[in-house]
């Protein structure tokens, strides 16, 4: 709660501008970063206009105070500067006047469905960072860093790699699109189809951000799940025929569903156990559903690694209680994931399922037999997991050792509360 100030400070109502700046360039940074992309055609350029611009508002808004549009605000800044920067460039010239005319006569892109007319500064400036110039993980950090606002330590726990080895990738990746002169376009026939695997990866780790924040106070950010989610949308328009473009869709369809449930009033995450169901949006989970029938249809051999998380989803978005939950038939999807796309994080999720289906104690050899694994160091939910599993075996001191470890492992400080709490709770 924010502390009573004198009649000329920032109250409750009127945040601090530092807070309000720090807010909105966050969720305001991908929009502008790509609009300014389009006009430079460098998003390295464009990511230092657009923080041009924040150090603006830094300097302006304590004195002027923040605008009642500090978003577009943001935005003109930068596409002004970028304007600016295109007309000093003399062989630009003739581009200039058409960006001109463009900017004060045309309005912001609405969605299409046509694939072949689509007009979206966001999804051009996630298939040009997903370039095929750039190694697959310099294509996710940059994505991430870009279109997800992610800072290098976020984008480093989201990876599960050192942050060292981000920042460089980061750095790497614009120099590189610099130098091949990449256009700043969506691609057509082949070239599409070759970047699309990085791209449907990238959306799902910008709506994983936004649906459990990696770090923070805010334990959701409802822009990046929609920004993701309408991608996805969009995608599955100009790629009618692709079946793991429409499963990506029907999982953060049924993701989103959720969103008004995961979170108290104050703001404290509420774990699915506890979720109340009927605050899920049946709508989107009807999208999900029609979205996944779309994934199987077009499919021609067995389902693709998003469309299986979608059949996941689908079987809890089914359930009417946690209890319900068919869970031998998510143990079982998530075996057939783990054989398609390997990994321990799935391995974990196969546990926790295992452990509904078949008990705690399964699960936990399950478990332990990860722990040795590279990538799940520092990696919280690990001890998260085996702190629930001991927990419900009864094993009351262990429990709380796990969860005690997995609050200090965690960044976001509203999960951080919650395995504390849970550490002080009784077992069973």
């Amino acid at each position: 709660m924010w502390p009573v100030q004198p009649q000329s400070q920032p109250t409750a109502a009127e945040p601090a501008p530092a807070h309000a700046i720090e807010t909105v360039f966050r969720l305001e940074s991908p929009r502008v970063i790509a609009a300014v992309a389009r006009i430079v055609r460098d998003v390295g350029i464009a990511e230092e206009l657009a923080q041009d611009a924040l150090v603006a508002a830094l300097e302006r808004w304590p004195r002027d105070g923040v605008p009642d549009k500090p978003g577009a605000w943001l935005m003109a800044t930068a596409r002004h500067r970028a304007v600016d920067l295109v007309r000093r460039r003399e062989t630009y010239a003739r581009k200039l006047a058409e960006i001109g005319r463009d900017l004060e006569t045309t309005a912001p892109p609405e969605e299409t469905a046509d694939p072949d007319g689509i007009d979206d500064d966001l999804l051009r400036l996630v298939f040009t960072a997903c370039h095929p110039v750039l190694s697959p993980q310099a294509r996710t950090a940059l994505t991430l860093r870009l279109l997800g606002g992610l800072t290098t330590a976020e984008i480093a726990r989201a990876c599960l790699v050192p942050e060292p080895t981000v920042a460089q990738r980061i750095v790497r990746a614009k120099r590189t699109l610099a130098a091949k002169n990449v256009a700043f376009e969506v691609p057509y026939g082949p070239d599409r189809e070759a970047r699309l695997g990085s791209v449907l990866d990238v959306i799902y780790l910008i709506f994983n951000e936004g649906y459990a924040a990696t770090a923070g106070d805010d334990w959701l950010r409802p822009g990046l799940c929609e920004d993701a989610l309408r991608l996805a949308r969009v995608l599955s328009a100009l790629m009618p025929r692709e079946p793991e473009v429409h499963g990506l869709t029907a999982l953060l369809e049924f993701q989103a569903s959720r969103t008004a449930a995961r979170t108290a009033p104050d703001g404290t995450p509420v774990l699915l156990k506890d979720q109340d169901r009927r605050r899920w949006n049946r709508m989107l989970i009807a999208r999900g559903v029609r979205a996944l029938e779309r994934a199987g249809a077009t499919a021609a051999g067995p389902p693709g690694p998003y469309a299986l998380q979608a059949a996941i989803a689908a079987c809890h978005a089914g359930a009417h209680t946690y209890e319900e939950t068919d869970w031998r038939s998510i143990a079982t999807l998530y075996g057939l994931l783990a054989a398609r796309s390997p990994s321990p994080v799935v391995e974990l999720n196969r546990a926790v399922a295992v452990s509904m289906a078949d008990g705690p104690e399964r699960a936990l050899t399950l478990v332990d037999a990860l722990a040795a694994e590279p990538a799940l160091r520092g990696y919280h939910l690990l001890p998260s997991v085996r702190g629930d599993l001991l927990s419900r075996l009864g094993r009351a001191a262990e429990a709380r050792e796990e969860f005690l470890r997995a609050a200090e492992l965690a960044r976001n400080e509203r999960e951080r509360a919650l395995l504390l709490s849970r550490a002080d709770q009784p077992s069973g």
